[in-house]
C-alpha cells in the first residue's frame, strides 16, 4: 500500500481541508497517509515555509496548497 506523506504546519486552513479531502478518498484509493508538522524539524520548515501543505509520496511531491484529485489518482495509477 502506498504511503503518502502531507507536509503541514498548526494552525493552517489549508493544511485541514487537504487533509480532510484526502481522508475522503483513503479507502477508495487504499493509500495510507502521514501527516508530518513541518515546524517540528529545522530543515523541513526550511524546504517548505509558507508553501504548505504539500502532497508527496517519497521525494516526488504530487500537489501542494490545494489537493489536485486528478494529479493524486494519475500518481496512484502510474506504474512503478
Amino acid at each position: 500500500m502506498t504511503q503518502l506523506t502531507v507536509y503541514t504546519r498548526r494552525g493552517c486552513h489549508l493544511c485541514g481541508d487537504m487533509l480532510q479531502a484526502l481522508e475522503a478518498l483513503r479507502d477508495e484509493l487504499g493509500f495510507q497517509l502521514v501527516d508530518v508538522d513541518i515546524d517540528a524539524d529545522p530543515a523541513l520548515r526550511s524546504k517548505y515555509d509558507t508553501r504548505v501543505p504539500v502532497l508527496a509520496d517519497g521525494d516526488v511531491e504530487i500537489c501542494y496548497y490545494f489537493l489536485e484529485e486528478s494529479r493524486l489518482r494519475a500518481h496512484l495509477d502510474s506504474p512503478g
